[in-house]
């Protein structure tokens, strides 16, 4: 086992899920509640990391997060650093690339919220912030949990777009991902099948917990 990567990986996982959750659970309302008929361009550039290989969206970020860009050069000028080969980088860049994970889940949720239960609370005197609070947020629980669980378990094996933005240095851009695949060049395929095994358990463990809520949520509403 690479504890080196293991623990680059986990610290991405965990920044990366606590970073879009509020963004995930501000953007999927939005998105559920727009009744635009231009509601299709949003939705589509949240899910296009979906679409996009890999290292083409490594590619355009890696660009992007030059000293030579706007972004990279506004970064240089704060930070006096680069974002590419770094930790910043490839948290950024984990941050595009799971944004729909985020979303989808949160606004398939808040879609399921029936529209005469915000109605009923507004006639009963609760702004909008309460009826956020007190009744939808609770209704909404599975989607958040599965936002988080699909977000965590998607940058642990993020690979192309991890190489692509930060390459593979020790203790700070080389995750699980790069280690395994750096252990099968170098035909160590003992590390290699540790580590896949390891995640291929909480690829499982998240898709069972992501189907659980799901399935509790359809027995809860036929109850």
């Amino acid at each position: 086992m690479d504890g080196a990567a293991f623990g680059v990986s986990l610290k991405l996982a965990i920044m990366t899920s606590l970073l879009l959750l509020p963004l995930g659970l501000w953007l999927g309302r939005c998105l559920a509640q727009m009744r635009s008929r231009w509601r299709a361009l949003p939705e589509a550039l949240v899910a296009l990391p979906l679409v996009m290989p890999p290292t083409v969206l490594g590619f355009y970020l890696m660009l992007s997060f030059s000293r030579e860009a706007p972004l990279g050069a506004a970064w240089q000028v704060l930070t006096g650093g680069s974002l590419n080969f770094t930790f910043s980088g490839i948290l950024l860049a984990s941050l595009v690339v799971n944004l729909p994970f985020a979303v989808q889940p949160v606004q398939r949720a808040f879609e399921a919220v029936p529209a005469h239960l915000r109605e009923a609370a507004w006639c009963s005197g609760l702004s909008t912030w309460q009826t956020l609070w007190r009744i939808e947020l609770p209704l909404v629980r599975p989607g958040l949990i599965s936002a988080f669980a699909l977000t965590f378990a998607h940058t642990l094996g993020e690979f192309g777009v991890i190489l692509m933005v930060g390459g593979a240095i020790d203790g700070e851009t080389r995750t699980l991902a790069i280690s395994i695949y750096d252990h099968v060049q170098a035909f160590d395929e003992t590390a290699a099948g540790t580590m896949s095994a390891m995640l291929l358990a909480v690829s499982f463990v998240t898709i069972g917990i992501v189907y659980g809520l799901a399935g509790r949520h359809r027995w809860q509403g036929r109850g």
